[in-house]
This record gives C-alpha cells, structure tokens and sequence, in this order.
C-alpha cells in the first residue's frame, strides 16, 4: 500500500540522524591503555596497530589526549619488567609498582577531569601468568587469590583510582574488594565487576600487549563461550556483593549475553571490545576488506545498541573524532 514507505525514513542523512534509536557519545567510551616498567620510549604492540605500551610520560600524554576529546574514561593495564614477576604477584601491590606508579600519576595531573579506572589481576604480574595464586598442584587457589586481590584494591585505591576492575573471575571477589576498600575508608571508590568474562580466543593480542608468560588456559575460571545462563548467575552474585558497575567481555561474540546482562542488571552495564576484536577490524582493514572507521562505528553502535552503557575500546579516542566530524 502506497502509505507503508519505511524508507522515507531513510531518505537522507539528517533524516536518519533524527530517527536514529542508538547514539554513540565520547562519554561513553573506556580507553585501556598499557603502561610499561623500564622503558624509556613508547613500544608498538606488533598484533595491535597503532596501539603501544607507554612510558609514563606518554601514558600521560595519551590519557590527556583522551581527555580533550571527551572520552569518559580511562582503564590502566601495568607491565612490570620481567624480573619483577613472582609467584604471588607482589609487583600488583607494591606501591611504587608500575601501576600504582601509574595511578598516581594520572590522579595527580588529571584530578576528576576522567575516570580513573585500573586492572585488579593478578595475572601481568605472576611468573606464571595466571590470574591468581596457586596451590601446591598447580591450580589457582580461590580464596588464597582473594586476599591478594583485597591488597591490591587498597593500593590501587591508595594511588588514585576512582573504579577498580576485579578481572580474575574468582569466585567472592566483589564482596572481598568492597569490604577491603570500605574497612579503609575508600567509600567512595567504585567497583566494576568483570561479570561475565568468557574464555575467549580474542585474548591473543592483549597477551602480547602484557607480556604475558601465561602456559595453558584459563577455562576453569573464565566462562565457557558454550553458556549464557550461567552469566545471569554471576550477575546475580556480582549485584548481591555490591558491585557498583558489571561488564561482559568480550563484546561483539556475546551481544546476547549482554542483552541478557541489560534486562536485569540495575547498575550501569559495560562491555569490552577486546584486543582481538580490534585486531580483527586493523587487519581486514590493512588489506582494503573493509572500511576500517565504518567498521568501527558500526561494532560501537552494536554493542550500545545490545545495552551497554559504558564501552571499552581501543578506539575510543579514534571514535570520539568520528564522532566530532559527524556533528561539525
């Protein structure tokens, strides 16, 4: 019939701005950013283009950078050198660590002009990269890891983090990290729980950017990529634990997941647009696939569209001067 025209909705780029259901904004954007110890200049990350680890001098520059362009975070990954590595981590607490470093000067010079998030693993820093500490077989023991991770959200609280970011998927870590940060007076310090965090092949990437020395797996602490229910159990303990924010990582393979998360979370929810993800994008891109800034507005768009309030992204920065061309 001739009035049943949804294209008239589509007929121009003003039109379909107007009626457009999903907004991205740069104050939607989370920058991770990688810091490293004993470096003297910025190191490209060969599986990641355009992405390196910083010296904090350019980490600074970086996140300032960030900042100008409206981006409303900034989540802080630290490589300790290789000789600092040990079985229980210590390079994550030690308040002149690499990350604490780091926090302290991004707080320092920025102030509450960001967010100031940081990485609560143990994993960049262990000799045996995994994400907790283990036991006499080898496995990661739970609640041994859990007192690690109460130590490491007060030195990370201590150096400046406005959010901490328990990645490890230990069973209890919310509530550990809330009651640690609230015995010391660290109220107002938020925690972002890493809900549903899946074992993933999308890691392969980042595991370069962190140096990481990790053999084998972590599939018996990370999610199986076969399940999605068992994400609305996490999410519920998470809730119940105090978690202030929850995340799905990856993003674009669970957008399902994240739908789910969205429908019954009521706090803000996030999702991770890992290493492998943007990779993906950098090399069919390289090649001439496929249009490297229409792909990565349009995987943004998806994953605000499936709910998420807050998004991590190597190319938050990138997308925020998108963003700027569209509205000039």
């Amino acid at each position: 019939m001739p009035h049943e025209r949804p294209r008239r909705l589509r007929a121009t780029p003003a039109v379909r701005r107007l009626v457009a259901q999903t907004r991205l904004h740069p104050a939607d954007l989370v920058l991770p950013v990688f810091v490293r110890d004993g470096i003297t200049e910025a190191q490209p990350i060969g599986s990641m283009p355009g992405v390196v680890q910083h010296t904090p001098d350019s980490l600074l520059a970086a996140a300032s950078e960030a900042v100008e362009a409206g981006v409303g975070g900034i989540m802080v990954f630290g490589v300790p050198r290789d000789e600092d590595k040990d079985a229980a981590g210590t390079a994550g607490t030690e308040p002149d660590g690499i990350l604490n470093r780091a926090l302290r000067l991004l707080r320092e010079e920025l102030g509450q002009r960001t967010v100031l998030m940081s990485d609560l693993c143990l994993d960049e820093f262990t000799d045996h990269g995994h994400c907790g500490v283990l036991d006499g077989r080898g496995r990661v023991d739970n609640d041994a890891t859990l007192v690690r991770y109460a130590e490491m959200a007060l030195a990370q609280a201590a150096a400046g983090a406005h959010v901490v970011g328990p990645s490890g998927m230990m069973d209890g870590q919310v509530r550990v990290v809330r009651e640690a940060l609230d015995a010391a007076g660290h109220e107002d310090v938020a925690v972002l729980a890493y809900t549903a965090k899946y074992a993933s092949a999308c890691y392969g990437p980042f595991r370069e950017a962190v140096a990481s020395t990790l053999t084998g797996d972590r599939t018996t602490y990370q999610q199986d990529p076969a399940n999605r229910t068992e994400a609305l159990r996490e999410l519920r303990l998470d809730l119940a634990e105090g978690a202030d924010m929850v995340m799905v990582k990856p993003a674009l393979p669970y957008l399902d997941v994240l739908s789910d998360v969205v429908e019954v979370a009521d706090v803000p929810v996030a999702a991770y647009q890992v290493s492998g993800e943007y990779s993906m994008i950098e090399a069919a891109a390289q090649r001439g696939w496929v249009d490297r800034d229409r792909m990565v507005m349009e995987t943004l768009t998806s994953v605000r569209r499936a709910g998420a309030q807050v998004v991590l992204t190597y190319y938050a920065v990138h997308a925020a001067r998108l963003l700027a061309e569209q509205r000039a």
